[in-house]
């Protein structure tokens, strides 16, 4: 008996040492078990959630003067003779200057790239036509994997260097821009 049990240990030694251990553990693909499904890889999808509400307004008041005079006289017999100038100058000037936008979209992006300190950089568009207009959402962005909800949205707040672009294109948008010679008046100042 103790002869066999000799031979079984120096077999499962021997399979022991023969057999090559290769860790199942891969930091590219690693996922905890505990953990969600948020997006990891390129490819993956993430929605976005722009709601963007920007406005801006500016203000000016400028006032200006001047007032400045020139007097000569001279005298001589039986004769007197004055002359004077007189010059005013005033400026006045009021402006003001206001824009708001308003864009609220949800959009599905794609993961294009991985900074090495796991930032996603995201891009993807939209294009949406109803009777002969076509309404264009672009969306493009850097965005930190902790800030995508559980739900895998994200809001555009979030996004870091975030560009975002609405366009519209097709009859209405084309009514709203104005004429060629309008544009010509526009350019000569009338």
């Amino acid at each position: 008996m103790h002869r066999h049990l000799m031979c079984g240990l120096a077999l499962l030694l021997a399979v022991i040492q023969g057999a090559g251990a290769e860790s199942l553990y891969k930091p590219s693909t690693f996922q905890a078990m505990t953990s969600d499904l948020r997006p990891r890889r390129i490819g993956d999808l993430i929605t976005v959630m722009v709601y963007e509400n920007a406005s801006a307004s500016s203000t000016a008041d400028t006032s200006a003067a001047r007032d400045a005079s020139v007097g000569i006289g001279a005298t001589a017999p039986h004769t007197t003779f004055n002359a004077g100038l007189h010059t005013t100058d005033a400026l006045d000037g009021r402006g003001r200057t206001q824009r708001e936008g308003k864009v609220l979209a949800q959009i599905t992006v794609g993961i294009v790239a991985i900074a090495p300190n796991g930032d996603l950089s995201v891009r993807g568009e939209q294009t949406l036509e109803i009777n002969n207009e076509a309404q264009r959402i672009s969306v493009e962005g850097r965005i930190r994997p902790q800030d995508v909800s559980d739900t895998n949205v994200v809001l555009s707040s979030r996004l870091a260097d975030a560009r975002i672009r609405y366009a519209g294109k097709g009859d209405l948008s084309d009514k709203q821009a104005p004429a060629w010679w309008q544009k010509f008046l526009t350019w000569f100042g009338v």
